[in-house]
Order: structure tokens, then C-alpha cells, then sequence
């Protein structure tokens, strides 16, 4: 795994407090409609996503009857063992005339070189407390697309953004989506919840079966509630969006409003969202999470972020998703609050 001295600055920045993490890079599988979970078995989920990961990613992919780690050939990231799938809503810019452009993603700091993609961040305590690796057929989702207000956002802890001054910016992380240009990009920030309720892989809404702790929170080492007692790790996303491009003023919203839309439809960011299903090999994910591994890990096979690159799925929804678009992918409406249409 390649590593630096703004990468070691950074994770210094990110996690003075941490006793260990894992920290390493996913370069991008591919962008498209598909949602194996919402969608199981639609070539052409609603929304457009970015994907990274194992290339066994498909529109169905059910447990047991799809082994993940058996499935895939390769993986995007650099823990070779790592064959999960990970995705996000991807954003798009809207420019004055009403059209759109997908916005780009861009390495973290550390993992120059990757193919757009995102940072992933497995963290076993910040207490020196054992926590259970996730479960072979394991995936969940936390954040709700539909979600359009501050109030709404507040159920779900720890979905933020961050208006990046530097790569290096770990501060002033909002719930909605910034308002002024970001001179190195908006990163979105994603963390799944800490507890599990030990019996369920998945669930019908794919998220009542995690939770948060009953008080307290994971950095302070709180207590998880009865009814999901087991600890599993912090499972942490940060995908950057090169929104540089777009920085010039005189392209955004004449009333002054930030021009950034989800492809879901959302204006405000309130809808922050990520999927996730496990794929680990084998006990690899536990071994790491017993032995506390700090960014990297001795006990997991690594490749260079030149062969996660290569690793690359074919696109099975053939749209333009790139160009100046009239409309968003799968014909999205923008939507407000209640649900109300925009444009």
C-alpha cells in the first residue's frame, strides 16, 4: 500500500484520539444504475451510483445464493482480501440553463494515483473493546435519499460534509451541503452505525437490524442497547467530489443558492445515504479488527493502487450519465421538502 507524509499528517488530523483503524483506498468499480439492495434484480435502479470494490457487483445479489468473496476476480481496493461493495449516490452540478454534469471524484490525501473511488475506514474501538467483524451475506444502509430536512437528517448520527480548504480539512463538518465554494472539493462523510442485533444479516429496510449506542456514543465507548448487543466496527466513507470545476460564481444559482444536486434529486444533502455489503475473504476483517492494526496491517494481503485500478466492471445500463444532461439520470425530478418538485 502506497503511503506519504501528508497521508500520516492527515490520519494524525483525523484520529489523534484512536487507537487503531483501517484506513486504505477503493478506487472506482463503476458508475451506474444499479442497486443490488433497494433494486435486487433492476437494470436500471432510480438513481445513478458510484461503485467500488469486488467485481462480482450486479443487480442481484442475494445470500446465499451469491457468495461475494467466491464471485469476484478482483477488487479496487488495496486490501486484496477486500471484495465487499461499497457505494453512493453521485453528484451532479446544475448550471443556470438547467442542465447537469456529473461531478468527478478525486484521490484522498495518501492515495494520489487512485481512480476516483473513496476512502474506507474500518475502526475496532476507541477503547481497546473487542468488536465482531460483520458476517459472510451481511449489508446494510444508513441515511434515507428521501430525507429533505435538518430535523429528518438528525436520525441518523455522523452523515456530514466537509467544505475542503486543503485535502487536509477535518473541520466544520455540516449536515447540509455547503453553500460557498470549496476550494479543493466537498468531501461527504458517511458512518454506519456500531451495534448489531447478532441475528439478522439483513433486514426487509436494510437498516433496522444496526443501531447506535443506547448512550453515549462509539468514539466515547458507549454501551450498545439490549436489543442489538454486539459491537461491530465503525464502518466510515469519505468520498470527494472534485467540485473545483465548478467553483466560479457567476456559474452558480443568480440567487445565490449552492448549485450541487444529488442524483436522487436532493438539493440539500440532507438525503446523505451509503450502501454496503460485506466481502471480506475468510476471517481476514476479524484477524485485522483483533490485532488492532493501525492504517495498515501486517496480518492482510495489500496490491498498489496501480492494481486496484485495473480492477473495472462493464456497465450494464448504457446511458450517458456524463455529458450536459437536460435531466438527471433515469429522469429524477429535484425535489424539496414533502417531496415537492422543483424542477
Amino acid at each position: 500500500m502506497q503511503l506519504n507524509l501528508r497521508y500520516v499528517a492527515a490520519s494524525a488530523l483525523l484520529a489523534s484520539s484512536v487507537q487503531a483503524l483501517l484506513r486504505f483506498s477503493c478506487s472506482q468499480l463503476v458508475v451506474e444504475r444499479l442497486d443490488p439492495l433497494v433494486t435486487p434484480g433492476v437494470v436500471g435502479s432510480p438513481h445513478v451510483h458510484q461503485i467500488i470494490g469486488g467485481n462480482a457487483f450486479n443487480s442481484s445479489m442475494d445470500y446465499p445464493r451469491m457468495d461475494i468473496p467466491s464471485e469476484a476476480t478482483c477488487t479496487t481496493c488495496t486490501f486484496a482480501e477486500d471484495t465487499s461493495n461499497y457505494w453512493t449516490a453521485v453528484l451532479y452540478f446544475r448550471a443556470r440553463n438547467g442542465t447537469y454534469k456529473r461531478v468527478q471524484q478525486m484521490a484522498n490525501s495518501g492515495f494520489e494515483g487512485a481512480k476516483g473511488g473513496m476512502t474506507v475506514y474500518y475502526t475496532p474501538s476507541y477503547n481497546n473493546q473487542k468488536v465482531t467483524a460483520f458476517k459472510p451475506g451481511f449489508r446494510m444502509i444508513v441515511g434515507n435519499p428521501t430525507y429533505r430536512t435538518e430535523a429528518e437528517a438528525k436520525k441518523y448520527r455522523q452523515l456530514t460534509y466537509t467544505c475542503l480548504d486543503t485535502i487536509l480539512t477535518r473541520t466544520g463538518e455540516t449536515m447540509d451541503m455547503p453553500k460557498k465554494p470549496c476550494k479543493m472539493g466537498i468531501m461527504a462523510n458517511i458512518r454506519f452505525p456500531t451495534c448489531w442485533d447478532g441475528k439478522n444479516l439483513d433486514t426487509p429496510d436494510h437498516s433496522s437490524h444496526v443501531a447506535y449506542p443506547a448512550s453515549g456514543t462509539f468514539e466515547s465507548g458507549g454501551a450498545c442497547p439490549s436489543t442489538h448487543p454486539v459491537k461491530i466496527p465503525q464502518l466510515f466513507y469519505e468520498v470527494i467530489w472534485d467540485t473545483r470545476p465548478f467553483n466560479n460564481p457567476n456559474d452558480w444559482p443568480e440567487d445565490g443558492s449552492q448549485p450541487f444536486v444529488w442524483s436522487y434529486g436532493d438539493p440539500t444533502g440532507y438525503g446523505n445515504h451509503g450502501d454496503y455489503m460485506f466481502g471480506w475473504k475468510g476471517d481476514a476483517l476479524q484477524k485485522a479488527m483483533d490485532q488492532n492494526c493501525n492504517i495498515g496491517c501486517a496480518a492482510l494481503k495489500t496490491q498498489s493502487i496501480s492494481q486496484a485500478n485495473q480492477c473495472s466492471k462493464q456497465v450494464t445500463v448504457n446511458e450517458d450519465i456524463d455529458g450536459w444532461l437536460k435531466e438527471l439520470p433515469g429522469g429524477m425530478p429535484v425535489t424539496g421538502a414533502g417531496g415537492k418538485i422543483l424542477y
